[in-house]
C-alpha cells in the first residue's frame, strides 16, 4: 500500500467515524467511494467497508452495554433475520456488474438524502411526544396525590374513590404506551431487520439510517432505546455480511482494518471536540456531500470499463 493511497483511507476512516459521531451512522456512503475512486473494485469496496463497519459498532456496542444502554434481547429480536437478509445481499451484489452496482449504489445515496431528514424529523417528533407524555403524566400524578382537594374533583366531574382511579389509570397507560400490538410486533422486528441485513450486504451499509426511523415507527421505542439497538443490530448486520464477502475473498483485511481504526479515532474526535455545531449546519453539509458522491458515483458507473 502507497502512502498516499495509506493517507487517503486513514483520512476516509476519520471522516466517516465523525459523520458516525454526529449522525449515527456507519460510514459507509464515505469510505465505498473512496476506495471505489483508489481503484478497488466496488465488490470489494463493499466487502472491505463492512469489516470497518464491524469494528466501530463492536466499540460502540461495547460501551452501550457498559452504560446500561443496551438490551440483548431486543439486539437479537432485530438482528436474526439481518444474519438471513445479509447472507442474500451479498449473493445479490455478487451477481451485479460493477456498472450496475454502481448506479444502484448511486440512488441509495441520493435515497439516504431524504432518509437522513426522514431520521431527523422522526427523531424530534418522537421527543416532542416523550416530553408531552411526560409533563401530561406528571400533571395527572400530581392531581392523583391531591386527590382530595375539591377543585381536582370538579375538574374531573367524579367523585375520588378507587373506581375513579381505576377509570383513570387506563388513560395514563394509554398515554405511556404507544407500542403496536403484540401480534405486529415480530412484523415490524422481521422488517426492520430484514431490511437492514439487506443493505448491509448489498451496498456494504450498517443500515442505521433506516434501523432508528422503522424502531421509532413500526414498534413504538423511545430514542434512547432505538439508537443502542440500531449500533447492536449493525454489529449483526456487519459480521454476517463481513463473512459472507470474505468467503468470496472480497474483504481487504488490511484496507478493512485501517479504515475501522481509523474510524473510532473520529468518533471521539466528532464526540469530544465538535458538539457546538448546530445540528442544521452538520445535516444540511451531510447531505450536500451525499449528492456530490452519487453525482460522481454515477459518473464512475458510466465510464468503469
Amino acid at each position: 500500500m502507497e502512502h498516499i493511497e495509506l493517507l487517503y483511507i486513514s483520512f476516509s476512516g476519520l471522516f466517516a467515524g465523525v459523520l458516525a459521531g454526529f449522525l449515527g451512522i456507519g460510514g459507509g456512503v464515505v469510505m465505498i467511494p473512496v476506495l471505489v475512486t483508489l481503484g478497488y473494485q466496488p465488490v470489494q469496496a463493499v466487502g472491505t467497508t463492512t469489516l470497518s463497519i464491524l469494528i466501530t459498532a463492536i466499540s460502540g456496542s461495547i460501551q452501550n452495554l457498559q452504560m446500561g444502554n443496551l438490551t440483548i434481547s431486543r439486539v437479537i429480536a432485530i438482528g436474526f433475520p439481518a444474519l438471513i437478509t445479509a447472507q442474500l445481499g451479498v449473493y445479490l451484489e455478487n451477481q451485479f456488474s460493477s456498472r450496475w452496482l454502481l448506479f444502484a449504489f448511486g440512488l441509495f445515496l441520493i435515497l439516504n438524502i431524504y432518509l437522513v431528514e426522514f431520521r431527523k424529523q422522526v427523531t424530534k417528533r418522537k421527543k416532542e411526544q416523550e416530553e408531552l407524555e411526560q409533563n401530561l403524566r406528571e400533571d395527572v400524578l400530581v392531581k392523583l396525590e391531591n386527590r382530595n382537594n375539591q377543585d381536582f374533583a370538579e375538574e374531573f366531574a367524579l367523585p375520588i374513590t378507587d373506581e375513579s382511579l381505576l377509570l383513570i389509570e387506563p388513560i395514563i397507560k394509554k398515554i405511556n404506551s404507544q407500542i403496536p400490538e403484540k401480534y405486529m410486533k415480530p412484523i415490524a422486528r422481521i422488517t426492520t431487520g430484514s431490511l437492514a441485513g439487506l443493505l448491509a450486504g448489498l451496498f456494504g451499509l450498517g443500515g442505521g439510517v433506516i434501523l432508528v426511523p422503522l424502531q421509532i415507527l413500526l414498534l413504538g421505542e423511545k430514542i434512547k432505546v432505538a439508537i443502542p439497538t440500531s449500533l447492536g443490530v449493525i454489529v449483526i448486520t456487519a459480521f454476517s455480511a463481513c463473512i459472507g464477502h470474505a468467503v468470496r475473498g472480497n474483504v481487504l483485511w488490511e484496507t478493512g482494518l485501517l479504515l475501522g481504526f481509523s474510524g473510532l479515532l473520529g468518533v471521539q474526535f466528532s464526540t469530544r471536540s465538535m458538539k457546538k455545531l448546530p445540528d442544521e449546519v452538520i445535516s444540511f453539509a451531510f447531505r450536500a456531500l451525499l449528492a456530490i458522491i452519487s453525482i460522481y458515483i454515477f459518473w464512475e458507473g458510466v465510464n468503469i470499463g
